[in-house]
């Protein structure tokens, strides 16, 4: 079992070595790919925004959105596609956060600096804690994570639709909304985990080496969701000032 929805729980069953197998190394290589895809093309709405240009701007965000959505399910139930659909998938969430990231930047000065190096700062955290055994991927663990990111998506489902009815589920900056969001933060991280987890039991158990896109794939994944949720974090607390 994983929390992390990008990984199924049987994604794996029935999988034929007929390639070199999969490295941890090699997982961390694509990572370390994806991420720089997502910057790149981060900084080229960020770009669009600062000259001006927020019409073409939304227009790709919103084109953006939409594709990494279905990416993202593709890559989930078609594992062997990740090298594609992973990086197309990287391009669309780049140029999203690049929108997004613009818009808080624009009324916070600093936090998006602040959100990337509280991202970084929690992902080597997470790698330390469970590279030391001091957190480990137990059934019980798994259980726990999971229930609460099934929670969360809950959540952000609620607050989606309400959003399109023209509510909010809590204000913006209340204390409510900032321990929820706290909480969000805290469950994102230990996804970490549970992703660590699988890259490295995916190695030992000699998977196909698409598979380290595919777990490259699902890192980004809890990486962009960590960094969204620690800029609203972040939003709310200077909202407050």
């Amino acid at each position: 079992m994983t929390s992390n929805p990008m990984i199924r729980q049987n994604v794996t069953e029935n999988v034929i070595l007929d390639s070199k197998p999969m490295t941890v190394q090699g997982a961390v290589n694509k990572t370390m790919l994806f991420t720089a895809i997502v910057i790149l093309s981060g900084c080229f709405t960020w770009n669009l925004l600062a000259k001006g240009f927020s019409d073409k701007a939304m227009l790709i965000s919103g084109i953006s959105l939409v594709a990494g959505i279905v990416l993202a399910l593709i890559t989930s139930f078609k594992p062997n596609t990740a090298k594609i659909t992973g990086t197309m998938y990287a391009v669309c969430e780049g140029l999203l956060l690049g929108s997004i990231s613009y818009g808080y930047e624009a009324i916070y000065n600093g936090i998006v600096v602040n959100a990337v190096a509280i991202t970084v700062l929690t992902l080597l955290s997470m790698l330390f804690l469970y590279k030391t055994k001091i957190i480990q991927a137990t059934d019980k663990f798994r259980k726990v994570v999971f229930t609460a990111t099934l929670g969360i998506g809950i959540y952000y489902l609620i607050a989606i639709v309400a959003g399109f009815m023209g509510h909010s589920i809590l204000p913006f900056g209340s204390l409510t909304g900032i321990a929820i969001s706290g909480f969000i933060c805290i469950f994102a991280a230990l996804n970490f985990i549970m992703d660590f987890d699988f890259i490295e039991r995916g190695s030992q158990n000699m998977l196909p080496d698409y598979f380290e896109w595919y777990g490259a794939f699902a890192l980004l994944v809890t990486l962009v969701w960590f960094y969204l949720e620690i800029l609203r974090l972040l939003a709310q607390l200077n909202s407050r000032r």
